[in-house]
């Protein structure tokens, strides 16, 4: 039985090797076939004797990274050769000279990137935040080696059903913090998409499959409506001997799941649940004209919403993307997103950054849109020289140029500058010039005098007034969102900034001596925790600066004793800062901890509620185990856990309730309707009298007959409150019911 399996996986190992090598043949080259079956040979031999978690032989993954590489992203042969090895010498005896020697220095140093970035960080508290800036330097050496990544990730993403529940968050949490945003960045739509959705499948299952069931539901209708709504602009085409091919698909589940949460609808409402996509065949140089003339066809059947149209064709966006964008009205009163682009256009869309260089060989002039990736990877490369912070403050400074659009604006020559969404004046002074930026003091906008905060809008024409006696302060760096901005502000801080630590540091030291303390490393990270500062650096720079008053770390010895005595009467009492309604909790439910198993074991270990997003039984939850309070309970949907998944996956731990007993625990209902008299007497009754629910608090604000109203209370579990939501959303008057955190 066991050889039938072995053949068989045999089989189906070629079967995936043949199928690499037929998607690659286009881009192969004499003596490339060669070489990918040495590589494959090796990858073989190397992981014969090692399964996947899913039990597969090991040989698939690095096959369908390679697959990836080619199908998706549109690489070469080297990429492929990285791709087939890329885990050969952090799991066997390969080293990299061997690699080099059997394929070269190129291939050596791809893999060299890829084996540096996969180790896993044991210490510290951002092991992956230090583990992404090792990856984004490799930039500076091969962007390749960020792609391979990209189609490692989503390998590992679509295969992570084996994985237990704890890793599953993590990774895909981690996917969404920066795999996602960075595939994004290099125009790899396709494939942030689909790790969008993967994440959204395993961090919250239950909305994926509702989204997708109502997608599937809705599909007979919609493809009707699509062949409709299409049909008098094929004719029309056809008529001006266009080739063409138009498609009509639905939006992903996520960017379908973002715009409900976002805009607070059920799936009914969420008008463009699809796109239309016109793809026309034309030549370079007629791109422009054929765009804008199939944008007159469409706009002749059908209303455009003017502030709907989006001209990517113009002015690309920064990772390349063309294309141009309208919503239009069709004749059932349904809005339709209508996209038009060109071949060249959609091939880069969908493939991004590896596209470029195929069209770049063939035309300079196709190439403006890679103009923009490479200017970004040129600012990548300068923050990584510029950057001395934490691992986790650069992420955060990464992060935030990835995913923003961008705004188009004038210098006073008419020169047009691209910057984030978001960009202010200072932003526009860094981008004109560092000593610009440094000793700017305003501009004018349009002619108007603004202050150097003043958020830029496109078409903007800016003129930056500069003082010679003017230098960065800290407050600057609010006031700017661009890494380059950001960058230069901190240069300039730093020297300053190094000397006001120094003299922090000899200020908590000499504190601690006179209250016979001891100054290591375990006291000033309780002192970071206590002051809640970020790291111990800004703890010292507060104090050195006078924000910190220096005397006041007796407080925190105070507060030290008084939490050793406490603990020596009740270990459940060992929080910092522990909010009211946490002891109203507590004295409502006994203890704490026979609601909840944690960890591998399922042990029933203390716990607290986070305050950020209150989970209740019911929730899909997980522990988090922080500095100075224990172990803290977060909702996997909370704002603050894709941080903490991310950057600190090695604090987290599995949770789970169980259904002991019935405990009160505090949650928000918002509720929205048409004021009437008595309405709110319908509502407590409603909590009170049928529910038996105790109300902690209840705000109701009324204008123009509309009624909003925000309830805390105290319920079971997450069946309860769908309960009361429901019961709430039959009183008459009540449009809609929502739980807050």
């Amino acid at each position: 039985m066991i050889n039938v399996d072995l053949e068989l996986e045999r089989k189906e190992i070629l079967k995936r090797y043949r199928k690499l090598l037929r998607m690659a043949k286009p881009v192969l080259k004499s003596g490339d076939a060669k070489l990918i079956k040495k590589a494959f040979n090796i990858s073989s031999e190397a992981h014969k004797e090692m399964r996947r978690k899913t039990g597969e032989p090991y040989i698939y993954h690095p096959l369908e990274v390679a697959l990836v590489c080619v199908e998706e992203i549109g690489l070469g042969t080297t990429s492929i050769v990285a791709a087939l090895l890329h885990d050969v010498v952090e799991d066997t005896d390969w080293e990299l000279e061997d690699i080099e020697r059997e394929f070269g220095p190129k291939v050596m140093q791809i893999i060299d990137g890829l084996t540096k970035i996969s180790g896993v960080f044991e210490y510290g508290s951002s092991q992956q935040a230090e583990n992404f800036r090792k990856m984004l330097l490799t930039l500076s050496d091969d962007v390749r080696v960020i792609l391979i990544k990209l189609a490692d990730r989503l390998n590992n993403m679509r295969t992570l059903e084996s994985m237990p529940r704890h890793k599953q968050l993590k990774i895909a949490s981690e996917t969404m913090y920066l795999y996602a945003p960075l595939a994004h960045r290099l125009g790899l739509y396709a494939i942030k998409s689909e790790l969008e959705d993967l994440y959204l499948k395993y961090t919250d299952t239950e909305t994926y499959d509702f989204i997708v069931h109502k997608i599937s539901e809705t599909r007979v209708s919609r493809n009707k409506f699509i062949k409709n709504f299409i049909a008098p602009i094929e004719s029309e085409l056809n008529v001006l001997n266009y080739k063409y091919t138009i498609k009509g698909r639905p939006k992903s589940v996520y960017s379908i799941y973002n715009k409900m949460k976002k805009q607070n609808i059920p799936f009914e409402e969420v008008y463009d649940l699809f796109a239309v996509r016109i793809i026309i065949d034309t030549p370079l140089e007629n791109e422009k004209a054929d765009c804008w003339q199939v944008y007159s066809i469409v706009t002749d059947f059908y209303r455009p919403n003017p502030d709907r149209l989006r001209d990517w064709i113009s002015t690309p966006r920064a990772n390349g993307y063309e294309s141009l964008h309208s919503t239009v009205m069709s004749q059932t009163g349904q809005w339709v997103e209508v996209q038009i682009r060109t071949l060249r256009m959609d091939d880069i869309a969908e493939r991004g950054y590896a596209a470029h260089w195929k069209y770049k060989e063939i035309d300079v002039a196709a190439s403006k849109g890679g103009k923009g990736l490479d200017e970004w990877i040129t600012q990548v490369r300068t923050l990584m020289e510029n950057n001395d912070g934490t691992a986790i403050e650069f992420m955060d400074d990464f992060r935030g140029n990835l995913f923003h659009d961008e705004v188009f604006v004038f210098t006073p020559k008419g020169d047009l500058k691209v910057l984030p969404f978001g960009a202010t004046a200072l932003d526009f002074a860094f981008e004109i010039h560092t000593e610009v930026g440094a000793k700017c003091i305003g501009a004018k906008v349009n002619q108007r005098l603004v202050p150097i905060s003043h958020t830029l809008k496109n078409g903007d024409q800016v003129e930056i007034l500069t003082s010679n006696k003017q230098k960065p302060s800290e407050d600057w760096l609010k006031s700017v969102v661009t890494s380059r901005a950001k960058a230069k502000i901190k240069d300039a801080l730093r020297d300053e900034k190094k000397s006001t630590i120094l003299d922090g540091k000899e200020i908590v030291q000499r504190k601690l001596k006179q209250m016979k303390m001891d100054f290591n490393s375990v006291a000033i990270e309780q002192l970071r925790a206590f002051f809640e500062t970020k790291t111990a650096s800004e703890f010292y720079y507060k104090v050195g600066k006078g924000i910190i008053d220096p005397t006041t770390i007796k407080t925190f010895k105070e507060f030290k004793q008084a939490k050793s005595q406490k603990a020596k009467v009740s270990p459940l009492e060992n929080v910092t800062d522990e909010s009211s309604f946490v002891k109203e909790i507590r004295n409502l439910k006994g203890p704490e901890h026979d609601q909840l198993l944690i960890g591998d074991d399922m042990d029933q270990i203390d716990y607290i509620i986070a305050k950020c997003c209150n989970p209740i039984p019911g929730d899909d939850v997980f522990g988090f185990v922080t500095v100075n309070e224990g172990i803290k309970i977060h909702r996997t949907s909370c704002p603050n856990a894709l941080e903490l998944l991310s950057n600190h996956g090695n604090r987290v731990i599995k949770a789970r309730w169980t259904s002991q007993q019935k405990i009160a625990f505090l949650a928000g209902l918002k509720i929205i309707g048409t004021d009437r008299v008595g309405l709110i007497n319908d509502v407590t009754k409603v909590i009170s009298n049928e529910l038996k629910v105790n109300m902690r608090s209840i705000t109701v604000d009324s204008d123009s007959g509309i009624f909003e109203g925000s309830i805390k209370l105290y319920v079971h579990s997450t069946q309860h409150l769908d309960d009361l939501i429901t019961n709430l959303t039959k009183v008459d008057g009540i449009i809609k019911v929502m739980r807050f955190d």
